[in-house]
């Protein structure tokens, strides 16, 4: 029999909140994380701005020789991994045997990857550091979070470029729902705010070049054009939940869907026709009973021509004329494109609406898109009743995931 599963923590690193609590308050108000790129020397730089990560303090998780030897994204990981697990009080709770890890990254240890480059061009094969390899391999954010945790049921690192956070926290989902263990420590992490990721997205043109935070970050604006780079983690703790229950565990929500498609169209263009998209929507909702006007969408909304098009196609074609009725934002207006991190952030921002029974906006939303005729709760956000949530995620390869939450039940 299929088991009911639910949220009992929550942990984010985010560039518009480095814990939970300020990241909702940020989604509240409204805040926009996207500002000049502090990293690095933008001069020669066609792209200006980003998402960064302010004032993140490793040492909170991470001792100074251990820090030496992670990856950026590992330790936003371990950070929002930490806050999660403290927050749900599941260690001493759950066989270590039932405990599983799925956190996963877009692409990992890239910012790793180019200081070492430097190093092997400057010095030859000496100049490497011995911990090259383990740092930057994308699975070392989920060893390093089982290691901490003593998490010995499956650690699994997910990829599915900008899709990775959600599909990680559905794949959590899945194996809890199917009895394979009891609880589960999932989410995504991305550190990739460096010159040779912004140069790469730029040149294939999926970077926004504006130059004025403001108007940089624009889901369904006309002016859109390109996401703004983002960064850092966002980790749940999922649990079984007549377990959580019997230990008397918060829970914030119950996962009550999962949808995971391949458009198998392209390698960066999602299908305009939105076919698979739509499927794993309708996958995420089967069987779930919801009013479509207390009923809140995270759309994947990066702020590029072809996305934003497919999503509003895909919304139409599953809810019909109730589409209308739907609230929908995008919060990457707010924290830019946290690439495999994204998701989870935004299965966080599912249980801020259910939690709080407030819509986060999408801001900026200055010139809607005639074409994108949805309600997606332009730059204030709203307080109304919200019952069900869904976000989509939707990334390079044609991955589209939907995940499904709801207020619980009895």
């Amino acid at each position: 029999m299929s088991k009911r599963v639910v949220v009992t923590g929550m942990g984010a690193v985010t560039p518009i909140g480095n814990d939970v609590p300020s990241f909702f308050e940020a989604l509240r108000t409204g805040k926009n994380g996207v500002a000049a790129v502090t990293r690095f020397d933008t001069e020669n730089y066609k792209c200006k701005v980003a998402a960064e990560v302010k004032d993140f303090d490793a040492s909170k998780c991470f001792a100074p020789l251990v820090r030496r030897k992670t990856d950026l994204y590992v330790q936003y990981a371990v950070t929002a991994a930490q806050e999660a697990v403290d927050d749900s009080g599941i260690l001493g709770q759950v066989d270590e045997n039932d405990l599983a890890v799925y956190v996963g990254s877009g692409v990992g240890g890239i910012g790793t990857i180019c200081e070492e480059e430097e190093k092997l061009l400057a010095r030859g094969e000496a100049g490497v550091n011995p911990q090259f390899v383990p740092k930057m391999i994308i699975n070392m954010a989920a060893g390093q979070i089982a290691i901490r945790f003593h998490a010995h049921g499956p650690a699994m690192s997910v990829s599915t470029a900008c899709a990775t956070g959600s599909t990680a926290i559905g794949e959590a989902y899945r194996a809890i729902k199917d009895g394979y263990v009891t609880a589960a420590i999932c989410g995504g992490s991305e550190a990739a705010v460096n010159p040779l990721a912004i140069a790469g997205f730029v040149n294939c043109m999926a970077l926004s070049q504006s130059e004025d935070p403001e108007a940089a970050s624009l889901p369904f604006d006309q002016r859109r054009a390109g996401f703004v780079l983002g960064e850092g983690a966002a980790v749940l703790i999922l649990e079984e939940y007549e377990h959580a229950k019997a230990r008397g565990a918060k829970i914030y929500a119950e996962v009550c869907g999962y949808g995971a498609t391949c458009d198998a169209h392209h390698v960066t263009a999602p299908d305009p026709e939105a076919t698979q998209t739509i499927r794993a929507i309708r996958q995420s909702l089967e069987g779930v009973d919801y009013d479509p006007a207390t009923t809140y969408v995270n759309a994947h909304g990066t702020g590029t021509s072809l996305n934003d098009k497919v999503e509003t196609t895909a919304f139409k074609a599953c809810f019909g004329e109730d589409a209308y009725r739907l609230h929908i934002s995008s919060t990457k207006s707010m924290t830019g494109h946290m690439l495999g991190a994204a998701g989870a952030a935004e299965a966080l921002a599912c249980i801020f609406a259910l939690q709080e029974n407030t819509v986060p906006p999408t801001i900026h939303l200055e010139q809607p898109d005639p074409e994108l005729d949805l309600n997606y709760t332009p730059n204030t956000a709203v307080q109304t009743q919200i019952d069900t949530a869904i976000s989509t995620s939707l990334g390079f390869g044609g991955h589209n995931t939907c995940l499904a939450f709801r207020k619980v039940q009895p």
